[in-house]
């Protein structure tokens, strides 16, 4: 199969239909035809995880998942969850902790601290960082995103320090 496929998903809550090839990734759909550029491409083996995104729920490299194998899922990017205010606390203590250095990775760290965060209110330290373990930082040392993630986990539990 060679030729272009019609796809129908949804893409952080709004209807998309197009026609892609068959071996489209999913980060290059994103990315190239949707302009959704906070999704990253890095190692494109799936291990850096700077092109984590939602599908149906659950986080997924996009850099191993064909555009095709979305058609009537629902999926959602950093974009998505930076504009309806889901991370807005996220954000903010990744920036207030100095967890965002030079950014790259930032997107994919925020994406899996978010879904640890809805799987666990109260992740110990050893939690978070188990759960990032599949996403580099050649920046930060990971000391200052595992605080934020525990500094939002606090909040949201209502446990300030």
């Amino acid at each position: 199969m060679t030729g272009a496929v019609a796809i129908s998903l949804s893409v952080n809550g709004e209807r998309v239909d197009a026609s892609v090839l068959p071996r489209l990734n999913l980060v290059d759909f994103l990315r190239e035809h949707l302009k959704l550029t906070g999704t990253h491409i890095g190692c494109e083996h799936g291990v850096c995880g700077a092109c984590t995104v939602r599908v149906n729920g659950d986080i997924v490299r996009s850099c191993l998942l064909l555009a095709v194998q979305t058609h009537n899922a629902s999926v959602e990017t950093i974009e998505g969850l930076s504009d309806n205010g889901e991370i807005a606390d996220l954000q903010s203590a990744f920036r207030e902790r100095n967890a965002l250095q030079c950014g790259f990775c930032t997107p994919g760290m925020l994406m899996a601290a978010q879904d640890l965060l809805k799987q666990s209110r109260s992740p110990d330290r050893e939690q978070i960082r188990e759960h990032l373990s599949g996403n580099y930082c050649r920046c930060t040392g990971y000391q200052a995103i595992v605080d934020a993630i525990e500094t939002t986990a606090r909040a949201r539990t209502g446990r300030l320090p």
